[in-house]
């Protein structure tokens, strides 16, 4: 049987010795965030502002279900998420930065990479998908090209999310037995699982080349996924120089009558059958 997202929440956490949020705490605390988050993205929306956030970290650490509580109330026309697919073979012969390009914001927009650019200095490093030379080059121009992001006025956050090697083992488990979530391991993660030192290694160096005052990173540490999320989204509402605008308030007039109309019958159109009405039957 397949997990609820109850059981999902509360798998895995028994890290001995941690104090862990309640359920309910967690809850009333999240929902206060994600209503600051709304607040920020008016201000984002009627200030023009560009906004930037790259989620990055190991496999199964927990940055898919931050970005989902993070835009679970925003408006998908003002945040939207980018988790670009394998380059095509166009794109591979691209300068290594140009994909990215087109997902940029405009004004009053807020992108969240979930995986960025980062991703040659993490995977495609470890794995070979990429020539040493390559991997030379990005972390050289990487610098320049976040400088560049970040003096034309855009706001870029990037965060780091750290899990051990026991916890991420447990959640890769937990996802193999899961048949609603099966997807989220591919025959790609077994490959990676085997190098985590040389994923530490990697990660280590990148920080070494890209950790900028303009643009530097925060780690997230991400053993408890619930705690992760909600520490993600109070730092991040407070890094940003945003403040509440003033909303207009809209009221429902009356609807005005309908005039000079009549209902087609419904018999006239194809309805969905009504598979609600026979689980309900199922009750007794």
């Amino acid at each position: 049987m397949a997990k609820t997202k109850g059981d999902r929440e509360d798998d895995g956490r028994r890290l001995k010795g941690v104090a862990k949020l309640s359920k309910d705490a967690y809850e009333a605390e999240l929902i206060t965030l994600q209503a600051d988050l709304v607040a920020l993205q008016e201000w984002v929306k009627t200030t023009g502002q560009r906004v930037v956030v790259v989620f990055e970290g190991r496999d199964a650490a927990g940055k898919g279900s931050t970005i989902k509580r993070v835009t679970e109330y925003l408006n998908p026309r003002v945040a939207r998420i980018v988790a670009l697919p394998t380059p095509t073979e166009r794109e591979k012969s691209q300068w290594y930065f140009q994909r990215y390009i087109p997902h940029l914001p405009a004004a009053g927009e807020i992108v969240l990479f979930d995986r960025s650019w980062y991703n040659r200095a993490g995977v495609e490093r470890v794995m070979g998908y990429c020539t040493v030379e390559e991997y030379r080059r990005f972390l050289h121009q990487c610098p320049t090209f976040e400088r560049m992001l970040v003096e034309d006025g855009i706001h870029l956050v990037k965060y780091w999310f750290s899990v051990s090697d026991e916890e991420q083992e447990r959640r890769f488990r937990s996802r193999l037995e899961d048949p609603l979530r099966q997807w989220k391991f591919s025959p790609n993660d077994l490959l990676t699982r085997d190098k985590w030192v040389e994923f530490s290694r990697a990660k280590d160096e990148m920080f070494v080349h890209t950790d900028l005052p303009e643009a530097p990173w925060y780690v997230v540490e991400a053993e408890i996924k619930r705690h992760a999320r909600l520490n993600m989204i109070k730092h991040f509402l407070g890094i940003l120089p945003w403040q509440k605008v003033e909303v207009p308030v809209v009221k429902l007039p009356p609807r005005p009558p309908a005039k000079d109309y009549e209902r087609p019958p419904r018999e006239l159109f194809r309805s969905v059958p009504d598979h609600a009405a026979s689980l309900i039957a199922k009750q007794g």
